[in-house]
């Protein structure tokens, strides 16, 4: 039986080897909670090393035996508390005694009905299920690691993936026999081959200690990291153009209509999820942010559904905007998948973020050709394995 590990903070995702799980709820507007948002467990799915070599190549019809049952989980970092966003402040009166002029009456864009916002985001919807992979890491028997299978999304259509620095960090241990693979279909099948572009050294420095613990925790901060394809893993030639959806610049307040998408294997065996992992796709809101500073939204609180889930680590959160709102980085995992609690950080986050840590927009990035990203970073990895693998056996 595969076991997945919780990573704390934000993540989550079910599958149940369906294609499509939708909810009913589609608009609900909920005020900013006062409270603090708690530490959740990590949605990546762990399962034992290969006891061969590397990863297998597999193709739609083969299927693998059963692995030996192990549980574990993957990383995260020591939660800190995450504040709500505190409403503004209203506007103080005018002081003055004399006629304040009154502006002209502002134009006002009609509010679209129901059915327009269904049908955005049922177009969102099929834009994130085009852009949305799986990535599956193995490991080498008697590593002391465990492979790893989680989400990701194109971002950019030369072929950047936005996803979890607690998967992308798998990418840093080639060295140590890791086989990483990008798949994408329904069911997910090995597509590409790829390379890390980006992942923060600040959640690596937090976090190197936490690659082999059972149950990791964390808030969510500065997990993210980017790949770049860099060659196909199938007879395929890669295409010209991926299919990707844009990261917002501004995060959706709650109440805000989203969907949700990620290859979520909580409930799968190994053999599943190696050969028949299917996408979830969950219709929801968000109910409610959260800052990791003063006033940003950094993160979003979906609440529990089908998409709160282990696996579903890295998976995309759009709005009917047709724009990647957020990514999935923590979630409790226990108990009926409507009782437990999702989180994503949001593109604007993710933003500001990389721009703090690199000292250039993340449009920069996105905007070089693939290989000089690739090699760019290649300098930056020596350094990032060592600190990862400072605490390895």
């Amino acid at each position: 039986m595969l076991r997945f590990a919780p990573y704390s903070g934000i993540i989550a995702a079910l599958a149940l080897g369906a294609l499509v799980a939708t909810l009913s709820e589609r608009v609900i507007s909920l005020p900013v909670s006062e409270r603090a948002a708690p530490a959740a467990s990590s949605t990546l799915a762990v399962f034992p090393p290969e006891p061969t070599l590397l990863a297998p190549a597999l193709s739609e019809s083969e299927s693998t035996a059963d692995l030996p049952e192990t549980p574990t989980s993957p990383t995260q970092e020591t939660p800190a508390p995450k504040k709500s966003v505190p409403p503004p402040l209203p506007a103080s009166p005018p002081t003055s005694s004399e006629p304040v002029p009154t502006a002209p009456p502002a134009t006002v864009e009609p509010e679209s009905s129901p059915a327009e916002t269904n049908a955005a985001l049922d177009a969102s919807a099929a834009v994130l299920r085009a852009a949305l992979v799986n990535i599956i890491c193995y490991v080498p028997s008697g590593s002391g690691l465990h492979s790893i299978s989680g989400s990701g999304v194109f971002v950019d259509s030369k072929g950047i993936i936005l996803t979890n620095a607690h998967i992308a960090q798998y990418f840093l241990l080639r060295d140590r026999g890791v086989s990483c693979r990008i798949r994408s279909g329904s069911p997910a099948t090995d597509s590409y081959e790829a390379a890390l572009v980006f992942i923060s050294s600040a959640w690596i420095s937090a976090n190197a200690s936490v690659l082999t613990q059972e149950s990791p925790i964390g808030t969510g901060e500065f997990d993210f990291a980017l790949l770049a394809v860099t060659g196909s893993a199938s007879r395929n030639a890669l295409p010209s153009s991926f299919p990707s959806i844009p990261l917002a610049t501004s995060p959706p307040p709650a109440g805000t209509p989203v969907v949700i998408a990620s290859y979520g294997a909580q409930f799968l065996e190994t053999s599943q999820v190696q050969s028949s992992l299917f996408p979830t796709i969950v219709f929801g809101s968000v109910k409610d942010v959260f800052t990791f500073a003063a006033n940003t939204v950094d993160v979003l609180a979906l609440g529990g559904s089908a998409a709160a889930q282990e696996g579903s680590s890295g998976g995309g959160i759009a709005a009917a905007s047709g724009e990647l709102v957020g990514t999935i980085t923590t979630s409790t995992v226990e108990g009926p998948t409507d009782t437990r609690s999702l989180d994503a950080i949001t593109a604007s986050y993710i933003r500001s973020a990389y721009a703090n840590e690199t000292g250039e927009a993340l449009d920069i990035l996105l905007s070089r050709p693939i290989d000089t990203a690739v090699n760019g970073f290649a300098q930056k990895i020596p350094a990032l394995e060592a600190l990862l693998t400072a605490n390895l056996p």
